[in-house]
């Protein structure tokens, strides 16, 4: 599996194309918790909480590329734990953390954002996503309890939970509209994926890698979704 310095080489961005990709393309695209080296595949809380805190940084108002070296600020700094964040506090979120990953405007709202949702992670459910996930009813439920930690909307509930669709049998959000959207012009239909399989998670992930290219814009490198969680 492709680790996040390899796939992005030191900082870089993927190479940009104007060319709409094939179906077979879409079904081969990287994962977001791929390229960032997070091995979802292992079904383990150290994993899970990797692309829950990735997942709080793509939610934001910033660009994919500012999300990826925040996050990969704190995988070098040593905080891939809810217990780690909150020993290492506020300050050092905002500097070094966000600094050396190209925050200003947010870096102290995002760094609040996520001791809040540490602190809540381990107050209600032991710092354990997967004892998060074994006390949801059901997929609603579900949505409803990543929804509520603090800053975390519809989006980035979409963007935590639609690559755990494999893993988490309780996992199982609506593709955003912007995939649907997408979808057609390529004239693919998404019906013939399982919704719940690791192809349409590359399907997924394809088309809101491709979205300005298919939308025929120039690609900004927005986040990995359209919109974003805001902050409650």
């Amino acid at each position: 599996m492709l680790s996040f310095a390899r796939s992005l080489g030191a900082g870089e961005r993927p190479p940009r194309t104007s060319i709409p990709p094939s179906r077979r393309e879409l079904e081969r695209s990287l994962l977001y918790s791929e390229e960032l080296g997070i091995e979802l595949p292992d079904r383990s809380d150290d994993a899970y909480f990797r692309w829950f805190l990735a997942s709080l940084l793509f939610g934001a108002r910033i660009s994919e590329t500012t999300a990826k070296r925040t996050y990969a600020a704190f995988v070098r700094h040593g905080l891939t734990t809810p217990v780690k964040i909150i020993s290492a506090g506020w300050d050092v979120l905002v500097n070094p953390i966000m600094r050396e990953g190209g925050y200003v405007r947010y870096d102290g709202r995002k760094s609040t954002q996520i001791l809040r949702d540490c602190e809540a992670l381990l107050a209600d459910y032991r710092g354990s996503l997967i004892q998060l996930h074994e006390a949801a009813r059901d997929e609603g439920d579900l949505e409803k309890r990543v929804g509520a930690f603090y800053g975390v909307g519809p989006v980035t509930t979409n963007i935590f939970l639609r690559e755990l669709r494999p893993y988490w049998s309780k996992a199982d959000p609506a593709p955003l509209p912007i995939v649907e959207e997408l979808a057609p012009k390529l004239g693919l239909d998404l019906q013939r994926y399982k919704r719940k399989s690791l192809l349409f998670a590359h399907v997924e992930a394809g088309l809101l890698r491709n979205r300005r290219v298919l939308h025929g814009k120039a690609d900004k490198g927005g986040p990995p979704a359209a919109g974003n969680g805001r902050a409650k």
